[in-house]
């Protein structure tokens, strides 16, 4: 069965660049395709060419986008009692050891984010199973755990984002929303695909980015020319 297209969608269609173009036209081509009655957020999706399989070829980390993604986020924070006033004047919505480990394992799952100090993860370890297959438990490779929990906090509620390839070898991640300027949409992209470069597993082999491409909530992507 075919999708429903609207009306907006197919002109964009038509309209969107057939082969790989520079990141400032790629952003352009977007802008182009306006924005419907709201603010869509701008994903960017790299397919690279490593093999997830090998775990020195997987990708996990976190970065703070230069102007930001245009969204707060919802942050708890795992933590000693003596941090738990730091995390939440940092803007953590919950913060706390045992009491929070237990609200969760009940089934609350509302936020985004969660962080850990080092101390408080042999007790978080139990969550595994509950926030494991979400995306949402705290580690050491993703940025999530360190001693700061206050800067942790203020960074995660301010936009930093999370990455981490799926199995295909794909990363997908939020670069702004359409409302930014140009020029801010262009910074965030070219920092995110340098850095991506930059961490290019030693033992990945052949063309290391085969696809990349950008696109709003409810736009066709556009192909970025990202070697």
């Amino acid at each position: 069965m075919g999708r429903n297209r609207s009306k907006r969608y197919e002109a964009s269609m038509a309209n969107r660049p057939v082969d790989k173009v520079s990141i400032k036209d790629a952003v352009a081509a977007l802008k182009s395709f306006g924005t419907g009655k709201f603010d869509q957020t701008v994903d960017l999706v790299m397919h690279l060419g490593i093999d997830p399989r090998q775990a020195e070829q997987a990708l996990r980390g976190s970065i703070a986008m230069p102007h930001g993604i245009g969204q707060t986020r919802k942050v708890i924070a795992f933590c000693e009692e003596a941090d738990v006033e730091k995390a939440i004047e940092a803007g953590a919505a919950e913060a706390g050891g045992d009491e929070l480990i237990k609200k969760i394992q009940d089934g609350w799952t509302d936020f985004d984010v969660a962080v850990a100090t080092p101390g408080m993860m042999k007790s978080v370890s139990k969550l595994g199973r509950v926030l494991g297959p979400t995306g949402k438990m705290p580690s050491p490779k993703a940025g999530t755990v360190a001693p700061d929990v206050g800067k942790m906090v203020k960074e995660y509620v301010a936009g930093k984002v999370e990455y981490r390839n799926d199995e295909g070898g794909n990363l997908h991640v939020p670069v702004g929303k359409m409302s930014f300027d140009e020029q801010k949409l262009i910074e965030n992209i070219e920092m995110f695909v340098k850095y991506i470069k930059k961490i290019k597993p030693p033992s990945a082999k052949g063309v290391y980015m085969k696809r990349v491409c950008i696109s709003g909530t409810m736009t066709p992507s556009v192909e970025l020319d990202a070697q």
